[in-house]
């Protein structure tokens, strides 16, 4: 190896030396127990507030609320995705039960406004043809009304109560600083002991 590189190896081991490899690998280790939990207190925060989010649809409570809180927790903090695997229904949050209500709501509406229009029907073609009683044209009559002036159900796309929020890949919260710092004490547990190996080989220690 030439003397330059020798040099720099050692310039690099005067500065590591100092620090013990033992301590630095016990940092690591911590560090890395540590950043474990972190991640995982994102995970189950984000299962929290997604069980949040199922609850108010199913007691027709505050979606709306407990949806943005969920969001922004999401795009916010790593390791908080919310699919649970292959076999995952997506997309993974569906608003299921809101979704029923609004078509249970407007098929109630629609009903009651066709009663109306039914009623109509019978009165105009009552007016029209006086002389006919249960059959004759006022049967076709109140038929043609009804078609014409009734009210139909609107498809409401189901895609509107489904959502999927995505998590960053690094975030600058808890999890995200402690994967740098276990990082970089990994960084240095590598350079420490690996100069200290090659300066050996080298009998230059």
């Amino acid at each position: 190896m030439e003397t330059r590189q020798k040099k720099q190896f050692h310039h690099l081991w005067t500065k590591l030396r100092f620090i013990r490899a033992e301590y630095l690998f016990v940092l690591f280790i911590c560090l890395l127990i540590f950043t474990a939990f972190a991640l995982r207190h994102n995970n189950e925060r984000m299962l929290e507030l997604r069980q949040a989010v199922f609850t108010a649809d199913e007691k027709n409570g505050d979606v709306e609320g407990t949806l943005r809180e969920l969001r922004k927790y999401v795009y916010a903090h790593m390791n908080t995705d919310l699919s649970t695997g292959k076999t995952a229904v997506y997309p993974p949050i569906q608003l299921e039960h809101t979704y029923a209500r609004l078509i249970e709501a407007q098929q109630a509406q629609v009903k009651q406004a066709n009663q109306q229009i039914y009623t109509e029907a019978q009165k105009y073609c009552e007016r029209l043809h006086p002389e006919s009683f249960s059959g004759g044209p006022r049967v076709p009559c109140i038929r043609e009304y009804v078609a014409g002036k009734g009210v139909h159900i609107a498809p409401i796309p189901d895609s509107l109560y489904k959502f999927d929020f995505t998590s960053p890949k690094w975030s600058p919260d808890l999890a995200g600083w402690s994967i740098v710092a276990t990082a970089f004490i990994g960084i240095l547990v590598v350079l420490r002991i690996g100069i200290q190996f090659i300066l050996k080989r080298l009998h230059v220690l």
